[in-house]
């Protein structure tokens, strides 16, 4: 018995690299897939079914079951034939990892219009487009898990990803609220931030000067056939973080209790006489450098 038995699992950008992974895996473990990838370069340009269809065909030689799509996924009809595929093919849509997305680094002051709208496309709108179907078809049968895959980058930030992290904090804020929305639908919603070495991170210099620090895709896979499966229970509204040199462990929002001003007004100068209630220490939180 696998763990996806009888599942349904729609994966975007799975023609490699990491979707791939996910998708090889969940075959295995008995879930029929939807394997989409617009195919072409890692800059979103050009489109190619064949990077999908080999996929597919792995999946198949294994004795697992899967179709291929090559949808651009910054669309609605690209987002809805996804979900189309699922629904035609294999009856129901339990599954959604989204995976797909590209990379236009440029540091904030020599960002472009062009980069900015195209990253924020691919990531952000291609994770509305594809889940909104997949998410009203889970609030009416019973429920699902979706996994958007947020990054460091967004949540704590990184160098010349000005377009990239935005996105990619934008993704985590969407989380947030399917979260909320989806509990009372048995809808599971998890946030990933991977740190993997694939086609379009290989040539980063972090990876390019420390080639043991990366894990690969095989490496980043298990993680996610644990939220999408039985194994992870009821949880929902979390963030894993998985990468070679931080390992696996979970990362949230933290507040402090605070300091409350009077309602009859307070000042400025009041925020610096109530810091220690106010702002966190050293102390408070562990701080440690960090190379994603």
């Amino acid at each position: 018995m696998g763990l996806l038995d009888g599942k349904v699992a729609l994966i975007t950008g799975a023609g490699g690299g990491l979707g791939e992974a996910y998708a090889r895996l969940f075959a295995r473990e008995g879930a029929a897939v939807v394997v989409n990838d617009l195919g072409g370069p890692r800059d979103g340009s050009g489109s190619d079914l064949s990077m999908a269809q080999q996929v597919v065909d792995a999946i198949v030689a294994e004795g697992g079951r899967a179709v291929a799509n090559g949808a651009d996924i910054s669309t609605m009809a690209g987002g809805q034939s996804v979900f189309d595929d699922a629904i035609k093919h294999f009856g129901r849509a339990d599954i959604l990892v989204n995976n797909a997305g590209i990379l236009l680094d440029q540091t904030f002051a020599k960002a472009t219009e062009a980069a900015w709208d195209k990253v924020i496309k691919v990531h952000l709108k291609g994770t509305f487009c594809v889940t909104q179907p997949v998410f009203r078809w889970m609030k009416d049968n019973g429920g699902g898990v979706i996994v958007n895959t947020s990054s460091t980058s967004g949540l704590i930030g990184n160098f010349g990803q000005s377009n990239y992290g935005a996105a990619k904090g934008a993704i985590f804020g969407l989380s947030n609220v399917l979260a909320i929305e989806g509990r009372k639908y048995n809808i599971r919603i998890w946030t990933l931030a991977p740190g993997a070495l694939t086609r379009m991170t290989a040539d980063l210099p972090r990876y390019i000067e420390n080639p043991g620090m990366a894990l690969g895709p095989d490496g980043i896979a298990p993680s996610v056939l644990y939220m999408v499966s039985a194994l992870s229970g009821n949880q929902t509204g979390k963030i894993l973080g998985v990468s070679g040199p931080r390992g696996v462990r979970e990362m949230r929002m933290m507040e402090m209790d605070g300091w409350k001003p009077p309602h009859t007004g307070w000042k400025a100068q009041d925020i610096v006489d109530h810091a220690k209630e106010i702002f966190f220490s050293d102390e408070d939180v562990k701080i440690s450098a960090r190379r994603f």
